[in-house]
């Protein structure tokens, strides 16, 4: 896979230049900002008085308004005597300003008002982002600009907040992520900023040296200056009202003359490389990098020269470095792209993730590489290559699809501090010139000599810790690098033969889903759809079985079923992919989902090729045992997973049927070989209902041609009663507390509140507390009580039965203790929604109504949607609605009824502390009756 990991604009954006060696360009809306022709929104860009650059986009059909605040200053920037300032910095800019003191007010506006809010500090940059309903939006700006213009620093909460820092440090010091690139820093220029603790901690944020709020003030007014800001704001308001609010409530922050803060030290110094470093991970995963310094490519993203390598060091089509490293049967996984860009250097990084086998031929991996980077070099650099790639990235930018408002201006904000304003939009697709000079450059770089090697994997015992995380690794630096034998059959693809002709696009009047076929074994729906613009459509096919889920057993073949179809096709359908046709087998409780997503023109060229597979491929025991390895590693790992992440898997393998818990499916697998999968193709085919839906820029007979086509290929003869329904179970009084297998040494305790019923009353209402719980549920466990980083709690529905769930996850208080935080804090809950008024309740139920009647933002989305509403006993298209209706309708008397009877319904606990045994969910919830039949 050609990942690149520099900066990219947000999917709501791109840029473009004439190119002279291509025929494809597309015409594009030519203004200050290169627009995508299929983005019909307006823009404005604007520079106020004291230099704050400003992006501004008027959407009228935009269901939320939202804005974001990029600052060019970042971790790299922190102090040396206090690491991960900048970091603090960015928690203590929510907690109150001169004009909204209220350190829990900023949160609660919003949340009121429909929205969500947050931020993230990296390298180079900090970004404040929220959304929020159009209404709010004037105050809700006013409120965002005071960050940047009157923050207090309120010395009552500086103490508070970096006990919230530490702690969310102590949530992720076991993220193999941040403990191998803690390793990785000091095989490294340990002068550079990449050899860094980011995150802060009470050692790190002190006042040992210098008292810490006269730091945060320091750093503040050091860094945060309107030169150095890029704003992005997108609202349904035309351009003049915009602009008028933003130069109203902006031109207030500081001018200090600030510019962007420069990196100049380089990654790796003289005899820092060639080297070695073996990093020891929490996971039971076997990683190995192969990491080159080169030169910032964010310079040259006109030309993209790393993503030209990147795509031909990353492919996964016959002849690549992936498909014979599969064959060798040691690895499964490869991407190439850039990383740990700092405006002068990076580092071009190809990740290989490896089988336990292919940890013993490390030497042959790394000869392989080379052989494929001297067969680019004597044979690969071409101007048609480039051209292709160009093409496909023309027609993605051609038809690119809008994203979220709050992701839309997060990304353009950060893009504005890296790029020319006419290129916000478009960088991450352009590619005017094949420059093969720079491509040879960075090949330059590509050698044995410039080569930091790493290796992660369990079975590590290093020499020396890291500091905060608290890792072992060996390092160990090298004259030169052990013999390797390179792998045979390498090649460079040839021309990609997926590349989409008819691009058109058919105007379709929009309707709910009709059914095309209705037989005892068969359903095909569909909806004709030109609203995104684009010639694509998304097909879903659900091949089900009573037997997928019957027990452990099935549950893993049927897993493996889809996982080596998967694989199986994985070389012939790359190219494919980078066509931008994809296509996904995935396993559930009922059966396998086929899902296609793709241009319309050959996507039934590609529906052929799977169901053949499907039916008539061969079952390997190299693939099946591939994809066993993969499985059983991400089961492994699972308890590995940050812990709240652990919890909500417990909660829903506790209520959702059919459905197997994954520790049990651990269990069964490995007594399962690639005969038992061939046993097991073939009793799952001959029981099959099929349910299928085509969303898309098709008319209904080319949907009924090629559901049919798929359909009469596989023969279903079940009933749709044959397969068992998915099922929500009812919670019981004095429901057993359920515990993950977790590795993890922070407490959590996730509560869950069950609804007494699945009427749409009940799910409006609960909705609504939903929104009323969160955020004084956060002030008080997290904010005033200090429990942790992770605390939150709303509304959390599986399908129709609706519920609330409250979460906290503390390094500090036990299990015990956070319940009984959890028991005070819905004492004190009760009281505020018995003192509840029409007039308070009115601007939470309007967020959620909001909520519920947002549009679809991508084609895909929307066949998700309507996808899942499959799954219910009725589909009801209409269902939001519905259900939106409802919510306009509650008063505050229906609140607090549904709140006392949710209060006497018994609760679901999931804990967490050290040296818990873990649950054996599947057999705890074994008794456990359909909530339908309370």
């Amino acid at each position: 896979m050609a990942l690149v990991l520099g900066l990219l604009a947000s999917p709501g954006a791109a840029t473009a230049a004439p190119d002279p060696e291509s025929a494809d360009r597309v015409a594009l809306v030519q203004g200050p900002i290169i627009q995508s022709p299929n983005d019909h929104r307006q823009y404005r860009a604007i520079t106020l008085d004291n230099g704050l650059q400003a992006v501004l986009i008027s959407d009228p059909e935009a269901d939320k308004a939202a804005a974001a605040m990029d600052v060019s200053v970042g971790s790299n920037n922190d102090p040396a005597d206090m690491p991960g300032l900048a970091h603090f910095l960015e928690h203590m800019l929510f907690l109150g300003t001169e004009g909204y003191p209220d350190p829990d007010g900023y949160q609660r506006f919003i949340s009121q008002n429909g929205g969500s809010h947050n931020a993230f500090t990296a390298d180079q940059d900090t970004n404040f982002y929220f959304d929020v309903d159009p209404g709010a939006f004037s105050e809700a700006l006013d409120r965002f600009s005071q960050f940047f213009i009157s923050p207090q620093f309120n010395p009552d909460y500086v103490d508070r907040e970096r006990h919230a820092v530490n702690s969310e440090y102590q949530a992720r010091r076991d993220d193999d992520a941040r403990r191998i690139d803690e390793a990785l820093g000091k095989a490294l220029n340990p002068e550079h900023p990449l050899n860094h603790f980011s995150v802060g901690s009470l050692e790190t944020l002190n006042s040992d040296r210098r008292p810490l709020r006269q730091a945060l003030l320091d750093f503040y007014q050091r860094h945060y200056d309107a030169n150095v800001m890029h704003l992005t704001a997108l609202s349904p308001e035309p351009l003049d009202a915009m602009e008028k609010q933003v130069r109203q409530r902006f031109a207030a922050i500081p001018d200090r003359g600030l510019q962007k803060p420069v990196v100049d030290q380089p990654l790796a110094r003289a005899g820092d490389l060639p080297a070695s470093i073996r990093i020891k991970s929490n996971e039971a995963r076997r990683q190995l990098e192969f990491l080159f310094p080169i030169d910032d490519p964010t310079l040259e993203y006109t030309d993209k020269p790393d993503d030209y390598l990147a795509n031909l060091l990353g492919h996964e089509g016959e002849g690549s470095l992936l498909a014979a490293l599969r064959k060798a049967g040691w690895a499964d996984g490869l991407s190439a792209g850039t990383r740990a860009g700092d405006g002068r250097h990076a580092l071009f990084d190809v990740s290989i993730s490896l089988t336990p086998e292919g940890e013993h031929h490390l030497d042959d991996i790394q000869a392989s590489l080379f052989d494929q980077i001297r067969r680019i070099r004597d044979h690969g650099v071409e101007a048609w290559r480039y051209r292709e790639q160009a093409k496909l990235a023309e027609q993605s930018f051609r038809f690119q699809q809008r994203s979220e408002p709050i992701d839309t201006v997060r990304g353009m904000a950060m893009s504005l501090a890296h790029y020319p304003l006419q290129d916000v939009q478009y960088a991450p697709y352009r590619m005017d010139r094949f420059d093969a000079e720079a491509i040879d450059d960075i090949l330059g770089r590509l050698t044995p000599d410039n080569l930091l090697r790493v290796y992660s994997g369990p079975d590590v015992t290093g020499n020396e810790t890291t500091r905060y995380f608290s890792t072992p690794y060996t390092l160990t630096r090298r004259d030169g690098w052990p013999a390797g034998a390179p792998l045979d059959g390498l090649g460079l693809p040839d021309a990609n033969p997926y590349i989409a002709e008819d691009l058109s696009v058919h105007p379709f009047e929009s309707d709910e889903p009709a059914r095309l076929v209705d037989s005892p074994s068969v359903e095909i729906w569909h909806q004709a759809d030109s609203d995104f613009g684009a010639p694509r459509v998304e097909w879903r096919f659900s091949l089900q079985n009573p037997d997928a889920s019957r027990d452990a057993r099935h549950a893993v073949l049927t897993r493996l079923l889809a996982g080596w179809l998967n694989d199986g096709l994985n070389e012939r359908f790359y190219p494919a992919s980078l066509a931008g046709q994809e296509f996904a087998a995935y396993a559930h409780g009922r059966g396998i989902t086929l899902a296609f997503s793709g241009w319309r023109d050959h996507q039934d060229r590609l529906m052929k090729t799977v169901v053949e597979q499907l039916r008539q491929g061969e079952i390997t025991d190299a693939s099946v045992e591939r994809v066993k390895q993969g499985l059983k590693r991400n089961w492994e790992n699972a308890p590995q997973d940050a812990l709240y992440q652990q919890m909500q898997r417990t909660l829903g393998e506790a209520l959702m049927r059919p459905q197997v818990s994954t520790a049990n499916m651990l269990a069964a697998i490995d007594g399962i070989d690639a005969q038992d999968v061939r046993d097991y193709r073939r009793q799952f085919l001959d029981r099959l209902y099929l349910q299928a839906m085509a969303v898309g820029n098709l008319d209904a007979p080319l949907a009924k041609r090629e559901g049919l086509l798929v359909a009469n290929a596989l023969s279903p003869e079940l009933r749709a009663s044959a397969i068992p329904p998915l099922t929500v179970l009812d919670v019981p009084a004095n429901a057993p507390a359920l515990h993950p297998a977790t590795a993890r040494g922070d407490s959590a305790v996730l509560r869950y509140l069950q609804g007494p019923d699945l009427s749409l009353q009940d799910q409006a209402g609960l909705a609504v507390i939903g929104q009323l719980i969160g955020p004084p549920f956060f002030a008080k466990l997290r904010t005033d009580e200090q429990l942790g980083y992770i605390v939150s709690a709303g509304y959390a529905p599986f399908m129709n039965a609706p519920g609330l769930m409250m979460l906290v996850q503390s390094p500090s208080a036990s299990s015990a203790t956070i319940g009984q935080r959890m028991d005070a804090f819905l004492a004190a809950f009760d009281q505020r929604i018995a003192a509840l008024g029409d007039d308070d309740l009115a601007p939470y139920r309007q967020a959620v109504r909001q909520q519920l009647l947002q549009r679809d933002p991508s084609l895909s989305s929307r066949a998700d949607r309507l996808w899942q509403t499959l799954a219910y006993p009725q589909a009801d298209f209409d269902r939001r609605q519905q259900l939106a209706a409802t919510v306009d309708e509650l008063t505050a008397s229906d609140i607090r009824r549904a709140w006392q009877a949710l209060r006497r319904n018994p609760a679901l606990d999931v804990t967490a502390d050290a040296g818990d045994q873990a649950s054996d969910v599947d057999a705890l919830t074994k008794g456990f009756v359909p909530l339908s039949q309370r």
